[in-house]
């Protein structure tokens, strides 16, 4: 047998401390589906050209209205600049960032750069290098300057076999945003992991900005080894909380579509209680919200407020009774959640119970980790439960306009993406009988 590296032997001695009918376009019809079986983890390489001031790993994120963070890995030192313009082999424009690295136990990471490019024009096909690199160009698209917009949302991404099968799915999407509740590469604790991660990713994170939030697999603690949380999440994943305020990494808000939406990436493993930093900069955020300009206001945490799957039963009870009144006073029209790896709709809700005031709660963490699929649900199924179902898959939010948004949910189905679930959502700014409730 191979001898355990260290990195492994302390990652497994930190270790060691039933389906629903199909429902679409908000209709019922009885219709029988058997579950994916698992598929074998991944471990993307680099390419074989590579030398080590090749950029890898490159994910490009949102900052601000007409700004987008460059983040990028080299094994060797380089310059952290970004060369820009909407020619192909031309480029106008060039920005200069920084450079960090972190270490974790025995690891230690490459060069991380990250540079923020902009003002950028909206909808524009942008092409870009990292680093000079004569050798990868790459390219990006930016979101448009108003609605209609479309979003992909998927959590519990992972890299399997199912991840890259949903990869491919939101690939052919033409989506604007890629939206990710929590728990991203599974590395738990092996940092080579995140590498291969950032590999498999690169070919969408690098052409369509990737907004995250963390989930549990993000914390990576070790006692009295390394004891400070998602380390290496923030160091590979920074993402414009200081836009909005925010103090931290792990909660942040943007806006999209010429300030038409707003999005909340809130912190399921951040301090939420009452007086904390996250529920007073939550409080300070909604205020700021004019909703006649805004019609859209979307959350994302990790662990679901409402959730009659088996797995993970209330443990997203505490952050609904902390912060749930500030949510449904804000208007929120929805709320996307991971943890659960299942698909999971319910109704307008508050307080769990039924309430046309309240927000659509969607669980979406069935992106394609290693762990499976979750598919013991409650029964009966709960009334304030519309569709569920254990499948791995991803969805889109298309807002068309002011007042109505599509969302759908596509099942990966022998590798086919099949629009399983369904749903028009009206905006609750639209609803008068919606506004000033407290």
């Amino acid at each position: 047998m191979a001898a355990i590296s260290l990195p492994r032997l302390l990652l497994n001695l930190a270790f060691a401390a039933v389906l629903a009918p199909l429902t679409v376009a908000g209709g019922t019809s009885a219709a029988a589906y058997n579950r994916p079986k698992p598929r074998p983890d991944l471990s993307i390489t680099l390419d074989f050209d590579a030398d080590g001031a090749t950029p890898q790993q490159v994910h490009i994120s949102m900052v601000g209205a007409n700004k987008v963070r460059m983040m990028w890995i080299t094994d060797d030192e380089a310059p952290a600049t970004v060369d820009y313009g909407t020619e192909e082999g031309k480029y106008s424009e060039s920005s200069t960032g920084s450079t960090h690295v972190y270490s974790f136990a025995t690891y230690t990471s490459g060069k991380i750069h990250e540079v923020v490019i902009g003002p950028l024009d909206p909808d524009t096909v942008y092409f870009y290098r990292c680093g000079g690199n004569p050798g990868r160009e790459l390219s990006f698209k930016t979101p448009p300057a108003g609605l209609p917009i479309k979003f992909t949302i998927v959590g519990d991404l992972g890299q399997t076999g199912w991840t890259s099968s949903t990869l491919d799915h939101v690939s052919k999407s033409n989506s604007d945003i890629l939206l990710l509740p929590g728990d991203l590469s599974y590395a738990d604790l092996d940092q080579s992991r995140w590498d291969s991660f950032g590999r498999l990713v690169e070919p969408l994170a690098s052409s369509r900005p990737w907004m995250v939030t963390e989930g549990n697999h993000e914390i990576e603690t070790i006692p009295l080894i390394e004891s400070t949380p998602f380390k290496p999440y923030n160091a590979r994943w920074h993402m414009p909380h200081e836009e909005s305020a925010s103090p931290s990494n792990l909660f942040y808000s943007f806006d999209a579509a010429g300030g038409s939406v707003h999005v909340l990436m809130l912190g399921s493993y951040a301090d939420f209680a009452t007086g904390s930093d996250q529920f007073k900069w939550l409080q300070a955020d909604l205020a700021k919200l004019d909703r006649s300009k805004t019609p859209w206001l979307f959350a994302l945490i990790h662990a679901p407020w409402y959730n009659s799957n088996k797995a993970h039963q209330g443990e997203g009870d505490e952050m609904r009774a902390a912060l749930e009144q500030l949510l449904y006073a804000a208007g929120v029209d929805a709320v996307f959640a991971g943890h659960v790896h299942a698909y999971e709709r319910f109704m307008s809700v508050y307080d769990n119970k039924e309430d046309g005031c309240g927000a659509v709660h969607i669980t979406v963490g069935d992106g394609g980790n290693r762990e499976g699929l979750a598919s013991k649900y409650e029964k009966p199924q709960p009334s304030i439960s519309l569709f569920r179902e254990a499948s791995f898959g991803h969805g889109q939010l298309y807002v068309q306009n002011s007042t109505h948004a599509l969302w759908s949910w596509h099942r990966n189905d022998d590798d086919e993406a099949v629009v399983a679930d369904s749903v028009w959502i009206t905006s609750l700014a639209s609803n008068p009988s919606c506004k000033n409730r407290n």
